[in-house]
């Protein structure tokens, strides 16, 4: 029995490595359970034995390229208590991050209308994370739902988004450098302006 375990987890993690192989080579587009058996080498009953649906398929895909390739620590960050200084550290590892996996995380981020609504929710909640470690305490980050917090909270996701880096780096042609030089200021300067405005009259 024990040996028929092993077997089985063995399938298991053939499957979703040659998953992990097609996500980030191909897309999550043109990554079917029929391709995913091809890949793997088994047959499509074998993919759905050990994956009931794509949503399943994607979560140990996730988790199995994830534990290989873990993003910095934004757990880390709210211990910096200068806002100036906890950007650059996180962007400076964030960012870092984006341009070491760049290869793996285009095709995936390109197909993200593709993917299971649960893995779309996967990516959108850890931007969420990040942000949130970016910003908590800082300019009624935790407090003023209708005021500072919205602005602030909104860039700050959009700063850590994959596609604002690759838009900076890979379309605009800075280098990280710059590209974490900018998303400080962007967001310190937010901080700085001390009360923006949600709209209404600039003079109101």
């Amino acid at each position: 029995m024990r040996r028929r375990a092993e077997q089985v987890e063995q399938t298991r993690e053939r499957i979703t490595e040659a998953a992990v192989r097609l996500h980030t080579s191909v897309g999550p587009a043109h990554s079917s359970i029929a391709a995913v058996a091809e890949e793997a080498g088994v047959t499509r009953l074998t993919v759905y034995r050990h994956f009931a649906d794509l949503d399943a398929l994607f979560e140990a895909c996730r988790a199995h390229w994830s534990g290989r390739n873990p993003q910095p620590d934004a757990g880390a960050w709210p211990a910096i208590p200068d806002l100036d200084e906890r950007a650059r550290r996180a962007f400076g590892e964030l960012y870092g991050w984006y341009r070491d996996h760049a290869d793996d995380l285009y095709p995936i981020y390109r197909d993200a209308a593709a993917m299971p609504l649960s893995a779309q929710e996967a990516t959108h909640a850890g931007n969420r994370l990040l942000a949130d470690a970016l910003v908590a305490g800082h300019a009624g980050a935790d407090t003023n739902p209708d005021g500072n917090r919205r602005l602030l909270r909104a860039v700050a996701r959009h700063l850590v988004d994959f596609w604002t880096w690759r838009s900076l780096v890979m379309v605009q042609g800075l280098d990280n450098r710059e590209a974490v030089e900018i998303a400080v200021r962007l967001l310190t300067a937010l901080e700085a302006d001390g009360h923006p405005r949600d709209g209404g009259n600039p003079g109101s």
